[in-house]
C-alpha cells in the first residue's frame, strides 16, 4: 500500500510539473505563463517533494526534514515571487495579449 502511495504521489507530481512546463512554453504572454510555474508546476514539485520524505522517513526511521523544509519553502515562496514579479511587469509596462489587458485594468 505503501508503494502505492509513493507511485500516486510522483505520478501526479510529474504530471503536474509536466502541465506547468507546457504552460509556460504555449501560453502567449508574460502574465499568462506566470501561471504554469506559480501554480502547477509548484503543486507538481510539492508532491514529488513529499514522496520523497515520506519514502526517506520510512526508510531510515527519522523525519526527513531536509524534503519536508525544501516543501514549505517553495510553497511560501512562489506565490510572493510570483506576484513580485506580476507587480513589476505591471509597472514598467510589458506588452500584453488583448485578453489580458481587459482584465488588470
Amino acid at each position: 500500500m505503501f508503494e502505492l502511495i509513493l507511485s500516486a504521489l510522483i505520478l501526479l507530481g510529474a504530471f503536474f510539473t509536466l502541465v506547468g512546463s507546457f504552460g509556460l512554453y504555449k501560453l502567449p504572454d508574460f502574465f499568462m505563463r506566470l501561471h504554469g510555474p506559480t501554480k502547477a508546476t509548484t503543486l507538481g514539485v510539492g508532491a514529488l517533494l513529499i514522496a520523497s520524505a515520506l519514502y526517506f522517513s520510512f526508510k531510515t526511521d527519522y523525519i526527513s526534514m531536509h524534503e519536508i523544509l525544501v516543501t514549505l519553502f517553495l510553497f511560501i515562496t512562489a506565490p510572493v515571487s510570483a506576484h513580485l514579479m506580476a507587480k513589476a511587469a505591471i509597472h514598467i509596462k510589458i506588452k500584453q495579449v488583448k485578453r489580458t489587458q481587459n482584465q488588470i485594468k
